[in-house]
């Protein structure tokens, strides 16, 4: 088991309930879908795996430690492990995708050494050999998001997050990205990807856990009986 919710729930102050006494277990090596119409709680379960929120109630573990009662000082610790994909991409503009890539293993305190082998790997991982010298704006949107994929994945995590990582992508790109993602599941990251595209999970065969009103209203192995 990689990670565990129990019982979670998030009330805001202005009231607002994100998330209503959510239990999930994902096992290692899974690919998750995390879908559910707009304000059903995705983009919340979501941040909660990498911190930035902190529920109301409940307990959230990954790999057998608990993320709600870790300190501050162990939270940078926990990202090392998680890679995440943003919808926008979140390139910084000024740097190459070569220097993109390596910037996320730079800011955990990876060696030279390091960072020289592993970057030119992710970089041909992710099908953009011979443009480790491009800036974010000579890229394509889904050029731009492959570099995404391969900073997510510099650092080896145990986990990827991709928040709506096909959102600004036309259809055939999001394939192109959806078959990225199934590549590096199957080398044995484990993936949770929130999404609204139903046309791009329909047929993965993938888990599906459907979210409304901030609670798993469905969770199926396959996904079928949801789509």
């Amino acid at each position: 088991m990689l990670v565990q919710f129990y019982n979670v729930s998030k009330i805001y102050p202005n009231g607002v309930k994100a998330l209503d006494d959510i239990s999930l277990k994902i096992d290692r090596g899974e690919f998750l879908f995390l879908m559910g119409p707009s304000g059903a709680g995705k983009s919340t379960l979501v941040k909660m795996l990498f911190r930035e929120e902190l529920p109301t109630r409940g307990q959230i573990f990954l790999a057998a430690r608990s993320i709600v009662r870790m300190k501050r000082g162990e939270v940078p610790k926990l990202r090392r492990n998680m890679g995440i994909i943003f919808q926008d991409f979140k390139l910084l503009e000024n740097k190459t995708v070569h220097e993109n890539v390596a910037f996320a293993m730079e800011v955990v305190g990876a060696k030279s050494r390091e960072i020289k082998e592993r970057v030119p790997e992710v970089i041909n991982l992710v099908g953009l050999k011979g443009k480790e010298k491009s800036f974010p704006g000579e890229l394509s949107g889904g050029e731009q998001q492959r570099v995404g994929i391969a900073r997510a994945l510099a650092n080896r995590p145990l986990l990827l997050i991709a928040d709506e990582p096909t959102g600004n992508l036309d259809i055939d790109t999001s394939h192109e990205i959806m078959e990225l993602l199934f590549g590096i599941n199957r080398k044995g990251t484990t993936v949770i990807m929130a999404t609204h595209a139903r046309e791009l999970v329909k047929n993965a065969g993938k888990r599906v856990v459907m979210l409304e009103n901030g609670k798993v209203a469905a969770d199926n192995p396959s996904g079928e009986a949801i789509l």
